[in-house]
């Protein structure tokens, strides 16, 4: 297969993204002396100013971290819970059965900021400023507005003048949609950094001191107290066809701090994956694994039909076992059930050669709850003016031209020559999803969308709750537990699905990074979706149009509904890697063509 682009190697450092600007920004650090925990947390902020549309400031951040000199590998979790007030409740006195997926609703205590810095304090060597100079550079200078960022705008617009008049001040400066390639800046956003990193200076010399100073600022001080303002005194229309006020208040966002937690693993052939727990949709990911072995998938062509239906079939399966995540500080949720030998046997064998469009989730002991498919199927995306307020997911509806902008999300992976690695989810707080506060430059997140307002259900809305979040990172150790790789793909319910494909062509198959980055793609429509109005299609699968016609004949055949999509429409991968020898290698989608591995 030929190549758009060559696997980046080198020694002294890697990082690839889903933005140009982040790779850049990251690599720049790692020039100056940091590690990859310092890049990474630079890259994440240049994200929030490249792609408001894809991650915010108070959105949400999943996030793996492998230390060389230690071998120990973490979790960070940026999820940040639900308020205080957030009960089934008060959201059924509204006459609701869903959480909307826009407006104020949805929204959660913000992670994302308070994860980055996290990961500065605990693994980082350089300073607050060193780290939120550049996207305060170009927060202030503008960044150049791409294809999809344009049109983004152009679709939201409308619904900025009519209901979120705050997003058009901040988003669309004096009025008008920019360019493609015209400079969108956020001086508010900017200020709002500045004040931070003047707060956390006032502390003092000791780095650390700052970064906690600027952490306190955030959940304690004029960050909250803005927040706090903005939810007591506004109300927004969202896509339930109402204006509703927010339930986060200042409160909750006192004292809130991200953690670290001990990944998920399991191994597969001679490598370990790790992933994030059930508060994200990363086990599945495993689960999908344990029923695809290396010894069955290494005899299968890697762009054949019996591949693409294996890996869709077990993929099916694990995801019907999602809806069993949940937070599990406050949810048992049977882990090691889901991932037993025995257990993935039975699954394994629930596997035929034709496919099986049925509601399978797994027979668990003293599980009783399960996820309502027939209702799942029967809903559908709004339409008209409500379906410009996306479904829930970053999308949004361009009324003028009745075509719909597909939302995403953002990831990066830094690997410096020491072997550190960091593979980073940001997502959330999307300026399409919920109006901008004014004294802050940003927008909320609205996590919370995937949660249910049943409460037998183990992902069911309760206060102080994580909602299971579709962010899902990985890391990939190798048999003396040493970080291997890291990688991953913004997607929603598609990260796992996109990531299984490409690991066993690169781990079992032998695909070099860019190649499998590159191959033919493919995803399920078969599980609900995660976000409102938590739609299914059963039996759906799309496929890129590269895959060759016999191969799409053949998943016709075996029983799939079939959706054939353009080339190069499936996949957001990036991914950088460390062999023995310490030699760096990074790989980056070219679809949409903003993406790059950097590295020398």
């Amino acid at each position: 297969m030929r190549l758009t682009r060559p696997e980046i190697a080198g020694w002294y450092g890697v990082a690839s993204s889903s933005h140009w600007l982040a790779s850049a920004t990251a690599m720049r650090l790692l020039e100056r002396g940091g590690n990859a925990f310092d890049a990474a947390v630079a890259a994440g902020f240049v994200l929030q100013v490249a792609t408001p549309h894809l991650n915010g400031p108070a959105g949400d951040l999943a996030l793996l971290c492998h230390e060389a000199a230690s071998g120990d590998t973490q979790a960070l979790c940026g999820q940040g819970p639900t308020p205080a007030a957030a009960t089934i409740e008060r959201f059924r006195a509204l006459g609701l059965d869903l959480i909307p997926g826009t407006g104020l609703l949805p929204a959660v205590v913000p992670g994302a900021y308070d994860a980055w810095l996290a990961l500065l304090a605990e693994k980082g060597t350089v300073t607050l400023r060193e780290v939120l100079e550049p996207a305060i550079g170009y927060a202030l200078r503008g960044v150049p507005v791409d294809e999809r960022l344009h049109a983004t705008l152009q679709a939201s617009a409308g619904m900025f003048a009519r209901h979120w008049p705050d997003s058009q001040a901040v988003f669309l400066p004096g009025g008008a949609v920019p360019a493609v390639g015209g400079l969108l800046a956020n001086p508010v956003l900017a200020g709002t950094w500045g004040r931070l990193l003047e707060q956390a200076e006032a502390a003092g010399g000791d780095r650390l001191r700052q970064i906690e100073a600027a952490r306190a600022a955030w959940s304690d001080g004029f960050v909250a107290e803005a927040i706090d303002r903005f939810c007591g005194r506004t109300v927004a229309m969202d896509v339930s066809g109402a204006a509703h006020g927010a339930l986060l208040t200042g409160d909750d966002l006192a004292g809130w701090r991200a953690v670290f937690e001990a990944p998920v693993t399991q191994a597969y052939g001679v490598h370990v994956v790790a992933k994030c727990g059930p508060w994200t949709q990363g086990p599945a990911l495993l689960q999908a694994l344990d029923l695809l072995p290396p010894d069955e998938m290494a005899a299968l062509d890697p762009l054949g039909g019996a591949f693409v239906h294996r890996v869709a079939e077990a993929l099916k399966l694990a995801l019907a076992d999602r809806e069993l995540y949940a937070d599990p500080a406050q949810v048992e949720v049977p882990l090691g059930r889901l991932l037993s030998r025995d257990y993935a046997a039975a699954r394994r064998a629930a596997i035929g050669e034709s496919a099986d469009n049925r509601w399978r989730p797994g027979d668990l002991a003293g599980v009783a709850w399960r996820a309502d498919y027939a209702a799942a199927c029967a809903r559908k995306r709004e339409d008209g003016l409500l379906g410009a307020y996306g479904g829930g997911e970053p999308t949004v509806q361009d009324l003028g031209r009745l075509t719909s902008v597909v939302g995403d999300t953002c990831h990066l992976d830094v690997v410096d020559a020491a072997g550190n690695m960091v593979s980073a989810t940001p997502s959330g707080g999307w300026l399409q999803s919920s109006p901008a506060i004014p004294e802050l430059g940003f927008p909320l997140g609205t996590r919370a969308q995937v949660m249910w307002l049943d409460p037998e259900a183990p992902g069911a809305l309760a206060p102080g709750r994580r909602p299971r979040s579709t962010l899902t990172p990985t890391l990939v150790l190798d048999g003396e537990g040493a970080g291997y790789l890291a990688c991953g793909t913004p997607g929603g319910d598609q990260q796992e699905q996109w990531q299984a494909a490409f690991l066993i062509r690169h781990l079992v198959h032998g695909m070099g990074l860019q190649e499998a980055i590159e191959a033919p793609a493919f995803h399920s429509e078969h599980a609900p979706n995660s976000f409102y109005p938590r739609h299914a299609s059963p039996g759906r699968l799309v496929v890129e149009g590269r895959f060759a016609p016999a191969v799409q004949d053949e998943l016709r055949a075996r029983g799939h509904d079939l959706v054939v999509g353009d080339d190069w429409s499936e996949g957001r991968l990036t991914a950088a890697a460390r062999d023995a020898s310490g030699l760096l290698r990074a790989g980056a989608n070219p679809r949409g063509g903003l993406g790059y591995a950097v590295g020398r």
